[in-house]
């Protein structure tokens, strides 16, 4: 009896988030967030060229695409309510399962030639994406405050990885299967999945209490939030942009005559530049504040557009792509920093989800216009389509600014 007490008594003992549990968890979701921003890569590499090659139209040719962030955006919800209510590990494996599914009925589509099933393999990329998101908050679980960003930011440094071994894997296995391009690709894909699964499954995190299950203030109150509205804003334009951009790239470099080697060459450049600055982001953010790097991320947003504008030699979309990711880092990290002090730690969750519904609901509406764009304007109108929400980013942001400028004097 005794025996038998002991044991439930341990299963249902909290887990204590030491400085080496913290450490442990962080390098496994790094290590996650590594396999399964591999998954997302490759979707974005293959997505347009399948598209353009099995749509019943040209302009749906990046449709694919725009469903993989639909199903962000329709699973971010779902993913939320997972972790408030099991955990977020019980939403972790639901995520890897998706994922898994991602890349096995993409290799269905491709064998048979189905447009519309591909459409829904991406759906499932979108989902595992959903729950991969929340792996830089998690990373955030129990950690002090001051030092919440450099958790945050490290594991978005597992992009590295991500931008080395997606477009690789892609050009590694497209030719795998001749009389199939892109088959092999998406077997791979289904077992980096399952790859990642398994490292998170040593992930310790403590079990959801009551008050975060019941959630804390109206999400009402907290949307109102100055803050709150600003780290909304740039993280969503931050996002928009850079998948409204990298959406079209590949296919407007296939236009231009560049081979498909060289356009999964600059995606890769382009999603080192993305997660590369991670590793010194956060403490820039500890340094300067979430809201000066924030505001750096959207001007590089725009220097990246007028460096597409300016040719469209293989030199200027690589540089395109590279300035982009760095200005996506600086942006969705310090907008991501900004919403970690909207919430009280019962929150976290359901605010969370809040930012980042509508952060990937706004990009999927941006995602959806790209091929449009690109098919009946061309790359340029992309480009210059671009500045619109940047600059109404940018006003918003300096009025944040003045405004902590003058709480501050």
């Amino acid at each position: 009896m005794n025996t038998r007490t002991n044991a439930t008594d341990r299963k249902h003992r909290p887990i204590e988030l030491t400085e080496s549990v913290q450490r442990s968890n962080i390098w496994r979701l790094t290590l996650a967030q590594a396999l399964a921003g591999a998954n997302a890569i490759v979707i974005y590499a293959t997505g347009a060229i399948i598209g353009n090659t099995f749509a019943p139209s040209q302009a749906l040719a990046t449709l694919p695409i725009s469903i993989f962030v639909v199903g962000m955006a329709a699973c971010i919800w779902p993913a939320g309510w997972l972790a408030r209510r099991f955990g977020r590990l019980v939403a972790f494996q639901a995520g890897t399962s998706t994922g898994v599914l991602a890349g096995l009925v993409a290799l269905l589509a491709v064998m048979n030639h189905s447009f519309w099933l591909f459409c829904l393999a991406t759906f499932f990329g979108g989902a595992y994406a959903a729950v991969v998101l929340s792996f830089r908050f998690a990373a955030a679980d129990g950690v002090a405050p001051e030092k919440r960003a450099r958790a945050l930011s490290l594991v978005m440094g597992g992009g590295i990885a991500a931008g080395v071994l997606g477009p690789q894997l892609v050009t590694w296995t497209m030719d795998l299967w001749p009389a199939q391009t892109f088959a092999g690709t998406f077997l791979v894909q289904a077992l980096v999945a399952v790859l990642s699964g398994i490292i998170l499954a040593g992930v310790k995190l403590p079990p959801p209490t009551v008050a975060e299950q019941q959630g804390g203030r109206p999400l009402g109150v907290i949307a109102r939030q100055p803050l709150f509205i600003a780290a909304v804003l740039c993280g969503a334009v931050s996002y928009t942009l850079m998948n409204f951009l990298m959406t079209a790239a590949p296919l407007a470099m296939h236009l231009c005559g560049h081979t498909q080697a060289s356009a999964n060459t600059g995606l890769q450049w382009h999603v080192i530049a993305m997660y590369g600055p991670s590793f010194f982001t956060g403490r820039l953010i500890e340094k300067f504040g979430a809201v000066k790097v924030a505001g750096l991320g959207l001007a590089l947003t725009g220097i990246s557009a007028a460096i597409g504008l300016a040719g469209l030699d293989l030199f200027h979309f690589w540089g395109m792509l590279i300035v982009l990711g760095l200005g996506w880092n600086f942006g969705f990290l310090g907008a991501s920093a900004l919403v970690l002090e909207c919430h009280r730690p019962e929150e976290k969750t359901r605010v969370q989800s809040l930012n980042d519904f509508i952060v990937f609901g706004l990009m999927a509406v941006g995602s959806f216009s790209s091929g449009g764009v690109l098919t009946a304007w061309g790359w340029s109108a992309v480009l210059w389509v671009s500045f619109v929400p940047l600059v109404l980013a940018l006003f918003a942001y300096v009025q944040v600014y003045r405004h902590r400028q003058a709480v501050a004097a």
